[in-house]
């Protein structure tokens, strides 16, 4: 175990299909990097993925 600081949950919401247009989930919006690497990640690290993603959904929703 990492001591716990890493266990952020995964924003993974059940709708896994890529967006050939974004090339990010369109259930996360994570990239297929990101969901690779998401329980590998530090806690440092899914907490970037997190912030990304919020800035994403505004961005996307602004389209």
């Amino acid at each position: 175990m990492n001591g716990g600081s890493a266990e952020l949950a995964s924003p993974c919401v059940g709708v896994c299909k890529m967006d050939p247009m974004t090339d990010l989930c369109r259930g996360c919006r994570r990239t297929l990097d990101e969901i690779a690497g998401w329980t590998a990640f530090s806690a440092a690290e899914k907490s970037a993925v997190l912030e990304r993603l919020g800035t994403r959904q505004e961005s996307l929703k602004e389209n």
